[in-house]
């Protein structure tokens, strides 16, 4: 009798796709071993390490990176303008600034550029793991030692028109929502997508919201809206 003819071996399922990582610091011993760190998260794949700036924007090209995570250079332009550029050309890329820089004005000025995130040196690993998946998902984040300082920043001074802080209770139902996703760190774009609304109308609720509150930045808004239990 001839030998039964052996099952065809089952093939193997792919696995879950990677998030994939470019990494863009200036410290070649900082971004050697940022990248190794990352790689021991099964989840993430290191697709490129350059400076920041021009060889960082080519290498976006070929290394089609979901998540880049950028340093913040020690001045307000260079890092902005980085990050303003590549959003601009790879819409599509998310930026996370992993910096030292913990001052407010740093931080706003990262965010208003459009970086989805923002990252302290200082956090520990498990943070910068969460940071870089909550900013892969499509969300925005901001480090809670990051926010510490926004909100310091806010109950001190100048990101407040004269006078104490308004409440809360002038707010529309949009308004109100607007300001509970900014406490989530959603970005402008997000909550347009989430609110089935234009990035326009979006733009009007929150300058309403800051008009009726007494605030006069983005920083200032994100800070109240944490200390005002909209989180």
């Amino acid at each position: 009798m001839a030998a039964a003819p052996k099952a065809a071996p089952l093939a193997s399922e792919p696995g879950p796709r990677k998030t994939r990582v470019l990494v863009a610091d200036e410290a070649g011993i900082m971004r050697d071993g940022l990248c190794a760190l990352l790689q021991s998260d099964d989840a993430l794949e290191v697709v490129a390490a350059t400076v920041i700036q021009r060889e960082a924007l080519q290498s976006l090209t070929t290394s089609q990176p979901d998540v880049a995570i950028v340093d913040f250079a020690t001045d307000l332009k260079s890092g902005p303008e980085t990050i303003a550029h590549l959003k601009h050309r790879w819409p599509e890329v998310r930026v996370l600034v992993l910096t030292v820089r913990r001052d407010e004005m740093f931080i706003e000025t990262a965010l208003r550029a459009g970086a989805d995130g923002y990252v302290l040196k200082s956090d520990s690993r498990a943070e910068l793991f969460n940071a870089v998946h909550r900013v892969a998902s499509g969300k925005g984040y901001i480090s809670p030692s990051a926010l510490d300082r926004m909100v310091t920043a806010y109950a001190k001074t100048s990101d407040r028109l004269p006078g104490r802080p308004r409440p809360a209770g002038a707010l529309t139902s949009r308004e109100q929502e607007v300001i509970t996703l900014i406490a989530k760190g959603y970005r402008t774009r997000e909550m347009a997508q989430l609110m089935s609304l234009s990035h326009k109308t979006v733009e009007k609720h929150r300058t309403n919201l800051m008009r009726k509150l007494g605030l006069r930045s983005a920083a200032a808004v994100a800070a109240y809206a944490i200390t005002h239990g909209f989180a």
